[in-house]
C-alpha cells in the first residue's frame, strides 16, 4: 500500500464497500467481488484496494477478532502484529505496575496500542512510516483523546515518558526490511530502533521489548525479565521487561496461552536440567516456550519425569503428563527408524492418519511419511529421536 492507495481506501465510498464485501477467504470470492465492483463501474484502483482490505480484515480476525471487522490493514503489518490475546496480556501487565501512560514506539498498525487503550491506559503511538501510521490512527480512532498517534521515529520520541513516573514504553523493533507486503528478515545489528538504543532506554525507564523468541540468549541484559510466551502451540514472542514492569525475583518466564486460559513457569534464572532416565511408558513433549526459557529441569520435576537425552526437549516418566507446560504420549512401541519396518507396524496397526515429530535426527517428516504407504482408519504419532548414539522411531499415542 502506498500513499495513492491509502487515499483511496480512507474515503467513505471505500470503506462501506469493504464493509458490504464483508467475508473474503477465498481466491474465488475475491474474483466475484472484483467482477461485482467492475460492474458498478468503479475503477480497477478502486476495486483493488477494496477487495484487498476485506481479504485482510478476514485474515485479520485470526489475530483480532471481531476487532479486524473496523481495521485496515498492510500484509506486512497483520503478519507481524501482535494478537489481540497476547498484547491483552501485556496491557494487564502494565496496569498491574500502575502504569496509567504507554508510549507505543514502533506500533505498527497498533495491534499492542489497541489492547492498552482498551484496558484503560493513555497511548502515544509512534510509527516510522507515514501508511502505518495513519492506518494506525484510523484503527484506534474509537478510543477518541486516550490516543495520540504520531509519524516519526521512536529515537525522537523517548522523552515522552521522561519524569513522569506512571508511564512506561512498549518498544516492538523492526526486525524486517521496510514495506508493507514482501519483507526479509534482518539482523539483530540493524534492527530499529538498535538494541542499544533500546536496552539504554530500558535501564532509564519501565519498558518492554517484543523480541523474536529465537533472539540470542546471550544478547538478553542480566537485570531484565525474560518472558517467551507462547500461543496455541505457537512460540510467538519473547519480550524482555525492565523496571517495575519486571517481577521481583523473576529473570526467566515461559508464559502459555491457550484459547482464553494462560498457564506460567517462572524462575530466577535458567534451571538445571533434570538427570537422564531410560525411556519409560510415557514421553512428554514440553511446551516451546518452556524449552526457549531453559525450564525443562523444572517441568520434569513437577512431573516427576526425567530426560530421555542429555541434549534432547524430550521427558519421559511411567505417568501422563496433566500439565498446560507439555504434551503427553503413551508408548506404544519402539521401532527401528527404519521406513519398511515402520511401515509394516503402521499396517498391521491400521494406522492411516500419522502425526510425525522429531528431535535431534536428520529427517524430512514429509518425505519420511511418503515411504509409509500410509492406510487405514486408526490414527497415532511417531516420534522419531536420538537417544544417546542411537536413533529409535516411538510408535505412540496422544493422551
Amino acid at each position: 500500500m502506498d500513499m495513492s492507495e491509502l487515499r483511496t481506501v480512507l474515503t467513505p465510498e471505500a470503506l462501506r464497500a469493504i464493509d458490504e464485501l464483508g467475508e473474503i477467504g477465498s481466491t474465488d470470492a475475491a474474483a466475484r467481488a472484483v467482477l461485482r465492483l467492475r460492474a458498478e463501474g468503479r475503477s480497477p484502483d478502486f476495486v483493488s484496494a477494496v477487495v484487498g482490505q476485506a481479504r485482510l480484515r478476514t485474515k485479520g480476525r485470526a489475530k483480532f477478532g471481531e476487532f479486524a471487522d473496523r481495521m485496515l490493514f498492510t500484509r506486512a503489518g497483520l503478519e507481524q502484529a501482535t494478537r489481540l490475546g497476547v498484547a491483552a496480556r501485556h496491557a494487564g501487565r502494565m496496569r498491574s505496575a500502575g502504569i496509567g501512560h504507554v508510549s507505543d514506539l514502533g506500533c505498527g498498525i497498533g495491534g499492542d496500542a489497541l489492547a492498552f487503550a482498551g484496558a484503560g491506559l493513555r497511548v502515544t503511538a509512534v510509527d516510522a512510516d507515514e501508511v502505518t501510521a495513519a492506518l494506525a490512527a484510523y484503527n484506534l480512532a474509537p478510543f477518541g483523546s486516550d490516543v495520540e498517534v504520531r509519524h516519526g521515529f521512536a529515537e525522537d520520541h523517548a522523552s515522552l515518558v521522561a519524569g513522569d513516573g506512571a508511564a512506561a514504553v512498549w518498544l516492538d523493533p523492526a526486525r524486517r526490511t521496510a514495506g508493507h507486503s514482501e519483507t526479509r528478515r534482518v539482523s539483530a545489528d540493524d534492527y530499529s530502533p538498535s538494541l542499544d538504543w533500546a536496552f539504554a532506554l530500558a535501564e532509564r525507564v519501565p519498558t518492554g521489548i517484543k523480541l523474536g523468541p529465537a533472539h540470542d540468549r546471550d544478547a538478553i541484559p542480566a537485570d531484565v525479565e525474560a518472558q517467551w510466551v507462547s500461543a496455541d502451540g505457537d512460540v510467538v514472542e519473547l519480550v524482555l521487561w525492565s523496571g517495575s514492569l519486571a517481577r521481583e525475583g523473576v529473570r526467566r518466564a515461559a508464559l502459555v496461552i491457550r484459547g482464553d486460559r494462560a498457564h506460567e513457569l517462572t524462575a530466577p534464572a535458567d534451571t538445571e536440567d533434570a538427570e537422564v532416565r531410560e525411556l519409560c511408558a510415557y514421553v512428554h513433549e514440553p511446551d516451546g516456550a518452556v524449552i526457549r526459557a531453559r525450564l525443562i529441569g523444572d517441568l520434569a520435576r513437577r512431573l516427576g519425569a526425567g530426560m530421555l537425552d542429555p541434549h534432547i526437549a524430550y521427558l519421559t516418566s511411567d505417568a501422563p503428563a496433566d500439565s498446560p507446560f507439555a504434551a503427553s504420549f503413551r508408548v506404544r512401541e519402539v521401532l527401528p527408524m527404519n521406513p519398511k519396518a515402520i511401515g509394516a507396524a503402521l499396517k498391521k496397526a491400521g494406522i492411516g492418519r500419522l502425526e510425525i515429530k522429531k528431535r535431534g535426527v536428520d529427517v524430512d517428516p514429509a518425505a519420511f511419511r511418503k515411504k509409509l504407504n500410509l492406510r487405514g482408519s486408526g490414527e497415532a504419532t511417531l516420534i522419531l529421536v536420538r537417544i544417546g548414539d542411537k536413533r529409535h522411531a516411538l510408535l505412540a499415542d496422544r493422551v
